[in-house]
């Protein structure tokens, strides 16, 4: 991912970044992996991975 993306998820778009996976070019597993590898905060991860597809899906 470029630096670019991830200082902007860390910041401006935590709350508008969502996971993906890309499958099946790129299985859940390996994405995961990857995005393991990203500099991105604590607080941010759990937003990316799941709150903001709840909130955007009108999940609660």
């Amino acid at each position: 991912f470029p630096p670019q993306l991830v200082r902007a998820a860390n910041t401006l778009l935590k709350k508008k970044v969502l996971f993906g996976s890309d499958y099946p070019l790129l299985r859940p597993e390996r994405w995961i992996r990857d995005f393991e590898q990203l500099e991105i905060r604590d607080e941010v991860r759990p937003l990316v991975m799941k709150e903001n597809a709840i909130r955007a899906l009108g999940l609660r």
